[in-house]
């Protein structure tokens, strides 16, 4: 559930701020990318590095990172960045901060800024979890929206024993993850996914095929699982892989291996995502053994494969959604718009070949576009063109 998730940590100054180094280790284990808002107070009971290391990110701190060149932490797109946001651990001091929308260091500006839930797990002494006024605090933060990860009982560094102890990294990993479980749109929905490119035998060493890498089928199949659905990944040849849990990946060689695995699970799909690159022809004959160079140049006669797109749009029924993808490098618009109607799509993806897009690269800039739209994106990586596709693909089930 957590994998991809973009967790904004808040750390204040508490004594169990050194928990913040497991909880962050435990957010990487589970593939989430964190980023760390620190306060002066608490920079005083763990080193910005440690938190740094672990985290793979800069920690931030002050609102000016140098001073010398003018550049400075950006509280807003901090913000805009998570999905979610923790403070953990949240100090009476922060809490009571935040109840009031007292803005006079770099976390409570992060904080005053969210646009995503906010995760709060109070961590101090029995006495002042239990004062009037930090019961106060709770209570308003709580009819804001604002979720509390209650705090355990147990031995206080005080050496008082009560309510007021800092929950286990586990615990707060185990409690996100069903925030994300909660939150799932497309949960109970099945989809296929096509991904990478498909090699036609020539012979046992030389094959037909192409530069796709498949990364984009592949990121795609986890933004579907990532928001609650089933996902069949029919994959060619390629490195990619796909991390959620909910993807069921069977790999394929050819075009006919591709169509033939799409058959059998295509019936029980609620969508199908037709990104595979597949190659629109094979040699008549596939050699049994290696062609030798022995002086003639072989002669190669190639038949057309099947469309799986268009095969699988033949026996589309009402309410489920296809979705194709379009490289083109002329009239591509009305190349793209031609495709979905032939081939019974409702949002074809249209991208070109060129520098930093299409094949062998991480990023991509795409058009969507469906029969009464179309939407341009700025190139990104395709991990984050996934997001707006599926963003796209989900409208189609509210």
């Amino acid at each position: 559930m957590l994998a991809n998730k973009k967790v904004l940590l808040g750390v204040t100054g508490s004594i169990s701020a050194y928990k913040a180094a497991y909880f962050i280790r435990e957010l990487v284990k589970n593939n989430c990318e964190v980023k760390v808002v620190m306060t002066k107070a608490a920079s005083e009971f763990i080193a910005p590095l440690t938190l740094a290391t672990l985290s793979k990110n800069p920690v931030y701190q002050d609102y000016v990172a140098s001073k010398s060149s003018g550049t400075w932490n950006n509280h807003i797109d901090l913000a805009l960045w998570a999905d979610v946001a923790v403070i953990a651990p949240c100090t009476a001091n922060t809490l009571s901060k935040i109840t009031s929308g007292a803005c006079d260091n770099l976390l409570t500006a992060v904080i005053l800024s969210l646009r995503c839930p906010l995760f709060i797990a109070p961590a101090m002494d029995v006495d002042m979890y239990k004062h009037p006024a930090t019961v106060h605090n709770l209570q308003v933060i709580k009819s804001r929206g604002v979720r509390i990860i209650e705090p355990d009982s147990g031995e206080l560094a005080s050496g008082l024993s009560g309510e007021g102890r800092l929950r286990e990294p586990l615990e707060m990993v185990e409690i996100l993850s069903q925030h994300f479980e909660e939150s799932l749109l497309l949960k109970g929905k099945t989809f296929l996914v096509t991904a990478g490119p498909t090699y036609e035998a020539i012979d046992p060493v030389r094959f037909l095929g192409n530069r796709s890498s498949g990364k984009t089928g592949v990121a795609l199949a986890d933004e579907l699982a990532s928001r609650g659905a089933d996902v069949h990944l029919i994959q060619g040849p390629g490195s990619a892989a796909a991390i959620q849990s909910r993807v069921k990946t069977m790999r394929v060689q050819s075009a006919r291996e591709m169509l033939k695995a799409c058959e059998r699970v295509y019936k029980e799909c609620d969508g199908a995502v037709f990104s595979a690159a597949v190659s629109d022809y094979r040699p008549d004959k596939a050699h049994d053994s290696k062609i030798k160079k022995e002086g003639n140049t072989p002669t190669v006669t190639l038949v057309e494969n099947p469309d799986i797109a268009a095969e699988l749009g033949k026996i589309k029924k009402s309410g489920v959604i296809h979705v194709g993808f379009a490289l083109e490098t002329d009239n591509v618009e009305e190349n793209a718009r031609k495709k979905l109607i032939n081939k019974n799509f409702d949002i074809i993806v249209l991208n070109s070949p060129g520098k930093n897009t299409g094949f062998e690269h991480d990023t991509n800039q795409i058009n969507v576009i469906t029969k009464n739209k179309k939407q341009s994106f700025k190139l990104k990586t395709k991990t984050l063109l996934a997001k707006d596709i599926v963003d796209e693909i989900q409208l189609h089930f509210t």
